[in-house]
């Protein structure tokens, strides 16, 4: 992907005092010189125009490219529903500058961190609660707040292993391009395949091993380190059912599938968000 064109080199050439005006009859010794110039009139370039609005061109033509997708950072200021941060959607118009480390892992850091985060986790812990999903956190706001960290945790990692470390690791591109048209299920079925199929950092497709390897690794991160500890019985001395444990390679397999089959839904939402909006406008 070849880098965007430098905006100093489309701006013309400064002028040369002295030199005649092609476009104009007068000779060269009755023109302004550059002292004259720079006490009331601009000095004219090769091409008769004046130098400083060869600038303002010049300035004009460096914002036209910064503005078209892909050119500059390489991400977006997107969200889903006008809320959930969806920096890493971007559209294939213009070149496709390949992200560094450094800027994977501070666009994950900005969507992962984003105060939204914080009601749309509660928005899922309650939902948990109400489910009493994972027993052995109980019910109560104690329960509530470690269901809480818990979803925060797991949101987290996840977007980290397969944003930032895997694709730093392996080269490859965490972003989303959106499928520009063809019939629905032709995008939905491009959007889907995204969480097995991606683009190399250099432009090739690939196996999204990011994708695949990073739910797993969060997956097991989650099961065997900060979800409830082993089985017991929730009130000791009293006859209630044993909790079984969720510290087991079949929970750990349910929660990976779990967090893919998740991606899937929310990759596809991006494909079709871009025709919400505009329906949200109209």
């Amino acid at each position: 992907m070849p880098p965007p064109p430098d905006a100093s080199q489309s701006t013309q050439q400064p002028a040369t005092p002295g030199t005649s005006n092609p476009d104009s009859q007068i000779p060269a010794s009755a023109q302004p010189s550059t002292s004259q110039a720079s006490g009331g009139q601009a000095p004219t370039g090769q091409a008769g125009q004046p130098a400083n609005k060869a600038q303002t061109q010049g300035k004009d033509a460096t914002a036209a490219t910064k503005s078209k997708p892909g050119n500059t950072s390489g991400t977006s200021n997107d969200r889903l529903f006008f809320a959930l941060p969806n920096f890493l959607t971007v559209d294939k118009n213009g070149n496709i500058i390949p992200l560094t480390s450094g800027q994977k892992f501070k666009v994950v850091a900005r969507g992962a961190f984003d105060p939204v985060q914080i009601p749309w986790y509660g928005i899922l812990s309650a939902i948990g609660q109400a489910e009493n999903s994972e027993p052995g956190y109980g019910q109560g706001w104690g329960a509530y707040g470690k269901r809480w960290a818990t979803y925060a945790a797991d949101g987290t990692i996840e977007n980290f292993f397969v944003g930032a470390i895997l694709p730093s690791m392996f080269h490859q591109d965490p972003r989303f391009f959106p499928k520009p048209e063809g019939s629905f299920f032709s995008r939905a079925g491009y959007a889907v395949s995204r969480i097995v199929v991606t683009r190399g950092d250099s432009g090739r497709r690939e196996f999204n091993v990011s994708e695949v390897l990073g739910s797993a690794i969060s997956a097991t991160i989650s099961t065997y380190s900060y979800h409830p500890h082993p089985g017991y019985h929730p009130e000791p001395g009293v006859d209630v059912p044993y909790v079984p444990s969720d510290r087991t390679f079949d929970n750990t397999v349910s929660v990976w599938l779990s967090q893919m089959g998740y991606d899937a839904i929310t990759i596809t939402l991006k494909e079709f968000w871009p025709d919400i909006r505009r329906k949200f406008k109209k």
